[in-house]
């Protein structure tokens, strides 16, 4: 009977169900990692990074649906050297006989989205001026679900002296039928040489309709009118960054699933690129201590310890979920200097507490990942805490600012 008995106790204990081992690294983590570095094994990794994956597309969910953007007509696509389109092509243009169209490099809006000319209207000899351009969009101006605004600069170059006596843009809608703004009040007290910035509201009742047929849901063209009241002037004016605008959108609903895929992706990586680093450098490091550490016995409970990560990720959506809705405004993007700094220090206002909570959230979430592996570093090496701990801060220091150089 003694002799089975001592038979018993001899028999290697039973590794605790992975489950177990994560939840008690939360709260007895010296007895988890005990255990996970005599017995490691790669599930409960695996499954830690199937949570945070599932943790990070919840995440990127949230800030999706929450956030946004301007669409804009034409539409920017700054890789393909595409900006504001209709005011980078003099040949879109037309006007009455005796103006002169064409494409000025030297002095246009300075933004990122608004390319690198403007369109230069000039004659001489006249009391009025007008630049059309059709054939485009067509473009939904109905509210709601259209475009709520157009946006345009104009610069009038000469003559200095007087103001416009009238000024007005015509929307058309085909190309007969057309609505008409009068837009004289906007000029009345406007500087030459000056560049105006022009937002006008769509769909409304300051507009009216020329003809029963015209519809904003088909906005195919417009036209700007202007006249002086002398009979003799020099005229040249400039028009650029012309959008249709004020329609926002979510991620979600301009690009679907393919936004939540790359946070799935970007889960991945920072995961396994912060697993592999951190028990790398703790590996290394212990090695060149003196430490006879087996790769497998850090590199598990390193896994483990980012548990941490899953914790910081769900607590950010939590915060994240309080905010409003958030909203892009195309200057964000690629207005001027001044009208993006304006943009961002605006936005900012509306999430710089759930920022400075995040920023808090992630510093404590080191701070635990430290700890976690200064414990799986004493364990495997049986240096002391200090050592342990030295080495381990080194190790998550070291993959932070990895992570930062890299963006993840």
């Amino acid at each position: 009977m003694q002799e089975q008995k001592e038979a018993v106790e001899e028999q290697p204990k039973r590794a605790s169900p992975i489950y177990e081992q994560i939840l008690e690294v939360f709260y007895a983590p010296r007895k988890a990692f005990k255990e996970i570095t005599k017995q490691p094994k790669y599930l409960g990794p695996i499954l830690i990074l199937i949570l945070f994956v599932a943790a990070n597309t919840a995440y990127g969910y949230v800030i999706l649906s929450k956030s946004y953007l301007e669409q804009t007509l034409p539409k920017v696509d700054a890789s393909a050297n595409q900006f504001d389109a209709w005011t980078e092509n003099a040949s879109l243009w037309n006007s009455t006989p005796g103006v002169a169209i064409t494409e000025n490099f030297v002095d246009f809006i300075n933004g990122s989205y608004y390319g690198n000319r403007s369109i230069s209207f000039s004659t001489i000899n006249s009391s009025q001026i007008s630049m059309q351009i059709m054939n485009i969009g067509p473009a939904n101006c109905t509210r709601p679900g259209g475009y709520e605004n157009m946006s345009v600069r104009v610069k009038i170059v000469d003559p200095q002296t007087p103001p416009p006596s009238n000024a007005s843009i015509y929307l058309f809608s085909g190309e007969t039928s057309n609505y008409y703004y009068n837009l004289t009040d906007t000029f009345s007290s406007t500087t030459a040489g000056v560049w105006n910035n022009l937002t006008i509201p769509l769909d409304t009742a300051g507009w009216v309709n020329n003809n029963a047929n015209a519809d904003w849901g088909n906005i195919t063209g417009l036209k700007l009118e202007f006249s002086w009241p002398q009979q003799n002037s020099n005229i040249t004016m400039l028009v650029d960054g012309l959008f249709f605008r004020g329609l926002f959108q979510t991620p979600l609903d301009s690009a679907g699933a393919s936004y939540l895929f790359s946070y799935s992706l970007s889960g991945i990586l920072q995961f396994v690129i912060e697993w592999i680093f951190i028990g790398g450098i703790i590996f290394l490091a212990a090695k060149g201590l003196g430490s006879k550490m087996k790769w497998k016995a850090i590199l598990i409970p390193v896994g483990f310890a980012l548990i941490a990560l899953v914790v910081q990720t769900i607590v950010n959506t939590i915060v994240i979920s309080t905010l409003p809705s958030l909203y892009y405004p195309f200057e964000i993007f690629g207005g001027t200097a001044a009208e993006q700094t304006a943009a961002i220090n605006a936005l900012s206002n509306q999430v710089g507490l759930a920022t400075a909570i995040s920023g808090y959230i992630q510093l404590a979430t080191l701070i635990w990942i430290i700890a976690l592996c200064a414990i799986a570093t004493r364990l495997t090496t049986e240096f002391s805490w200090v050592k342990s701990a030295t080495i381990s801060a080194a190790a998550v220091g070291a993959t932070f600012l990895l992570g930062l150089l890299l963006g993840i």
